[in-house]
């Protein structure tokens, strides 16, 4: 071969745990998604607000996923595995077997999942200490932490469960610094964990949470381990990734990237002005800064959590496609939808947003709602009010429920997601955050009628990346890094955009 050999192709998987699926991606040395596999995961609500997994079930589905993308490939090639997932709570014993979370004993149901909400009682007491740690948070500890959760079962569940609970040394930066109180410059604070009752984690030196802390993309061990690699049908020692949350990868996967030669408004413009919305059964908008900026009822500021170096403030929607399905699957017309969708061999919403141009007539889609509205807060709101005992609410019913209601209806709540958005955004701003354009990822940023909304309402550019699925390309991105093929993430971040314009 002239010019000499040819370097053999090099590639990385990145395996996504999220709320509903495991998802998995072959993704070669530039970036491009050569593979792809998901998997449904179970999921359980023995009781209102309590939402449980199972860590053996979302590990079979790991394994399925992987075994997929690398069909037909050397795996001699497979140089690194990353991980992202969403921050639920796995609770295991000292021989890594599974421990119940709930009343009826089931260890199979050993996870209290991201959006569980039993531990009101237990947040709302954290956050009457005033801890100083909270100001790290928003001023206000979401329900949604691990702290309060942590609290619920040593309270509730303290013999078989917390008592036997153990912890694995080694853990990711990201997920300690933005859900357990972790400070990347200072450590744990012994004062927060005796205030509040978790003493016994000071006591053990917190080993049951984590005492050696790992930068996102570190290599982990002596990569993976035999058992492991059989399980997911990959060799013994590829380089496997210190994690991100699911969300944090998104963001890790768009926020960096290079839109030089498309025309773009935010070409030239530093990355600070950019906010990363990753947007799927709820939606976290990440917005990063080169000093510390504290927003009331946003999460953050968080050091080197996401990208290396940079302070990280985190809003979010507590639920957001969950919400849009809840409103259309709920209306007395979604029968119908199904049936007419399946006909046309489409997905309901894309039917709903052709529905929509129909019955639109002249008018721009946005006034269809000028009498209907949705207060989105179904799930309580995280961000920027932090207040968990908000509800939703509808106004402007009428006793139709025809179809053109329900597609009305299901455009009013995606409104409504969006003014969240800019609610958000307002707030980011007056703390001193200067924001001009969105990079959108996520299921739902494959919504043309999601993105155009998010652009009007916030008055904003979008930037939708060629690479639909920037998470997995995240955690592919962590692998990379993990592999030593590349010195660091910000070397491997994505280089394709488009832009999706404001109107």
């Amino acid at each position: 071969m002239s010019g000499g050999e040819q370097k053999p192709e090099r590639y990385y998987v990145g395996v996504d745990v999220g709320t509903g699926s495991v998802r998995a991606a072959l993704v070669d040395q530039s970036g491009v998604l050569l593979a792809f596999a998901d998997q449904p995961i179970k999921k359980w609500e023995p009781q209102f607000n309590h939402h449980e997994q199972s860590s053996e079930d979302i590990w079979a589905a790991c394994c399925v996923v992987t075994k997929k993308v690398v069909q037909g490939i050397d795996l001699n090639q497979i140089r690194g595995l990353g991980f992202d997932a969403t921050c639920s709570l796995v609770v295991l014993d000292k021989q890594f077997h599974p421990l119940p979370v709930n009343q009826e004993g089931d260890s199979h149901r050993n996870v209290i999942m991201w959006l569980d909400h039993r531990a009101v009682s237990q947040v709302n007491r954290i956050n009457e200490t005033k801890h100083s740690v909270l100001q790290y948070v928003g001023g206000v500890m979401s329900v949604e932490m691990q702290a309060p959760k942590l609290l619920w079962l040593k309270e509730n569940l303290r013999e078989t469960c917390w008592d036997k609970a153990t912890g694995v040394t080694a853990r990711s930066l990201c997920s300690l610094v933005c859900k357990w109180t972790y400070s990347a410059e200072k450590g744990w604070d012994d004062s927060f964990w005796k205030m509040i009752g978790l003493e016994d984690f000071v006591a053990d030196n917190y080993s049951k949470i984590g005492n050696q802390v790992l930068p996102p993309g570190a290599s982990l061990g002596n990569g993976l381990t035999p058992e492991a690699a059989r399980d997911l049908g990959l060799l013994p020692g590829i380089a496997v990734a210190a994690s991100l949350i699911d969300a944090h990868a998104g963001g890790l996967g768009v926020i960096g990237a290079d839109v030089r030669g498309h025309g773009l408004v935010c070409e030239g413009q530093p990355v600070t002005s950019r906010l990363a919305v990753i947007c799927g059964t709820s939606s976290c908008h990440m917005g990063i800064s080169k000093d510390p900026i504290f927003v009331p009822g946003v999460w953050g500021p968080y050091f080197s959590a996401m990208v290396p170096g940079f302070w990280l403030n985190e809003g979010g929607q507590s639920v957001t496609g969950k919400l849009i399905d809840h409103m259309v699957q709920g209306h007395a017309a979604f029968p119908e939808l199904q049936v007419k969708a399946t006909a046309r061999c489409q997905s309901i919403y894309a039917y709903l947003n052709s529905h929509l141009d129909l019955i639109k007539k002249a008018q721009p889609v946005g006034f269809l709602t000028v009498d209907l509205h949705v207060w989105p807060d179904f799930h309580g709101n995280r961000s920027p009010l932090a207040d968990l005992t908000l509800k939703g609410m509808v106004t402007g019913l009428k006793l139709s429920q025809d179809l053109d209601d329900l597609a009305i209806l299901y455009l009013a709540t995606v409104q409504a997601i969006a003014l969240g958005t800019r609610f958000i955004i307002e707030a980011m701003e007056a703390a001193g955050h200067s924001i001009s354009t969105l990079f959108l990822c996520g299921g739902l940023s494959k919504n043309p009628l999601f993105v155009q909304m998010h652009a009007d309402i916030t008055g904003m550019p979008v930037v939708l990346s060629q690479e639909v699925e920037s998470v997995l390309v995240g955690a592919a991105i962590l692998g990379a890094c993990a592999s030593g093929d590349f010195a660091s993430v910000q070397h491997r971040q994505l280089k394709d955009s488009k832009k999706y314009k404001d109107k």
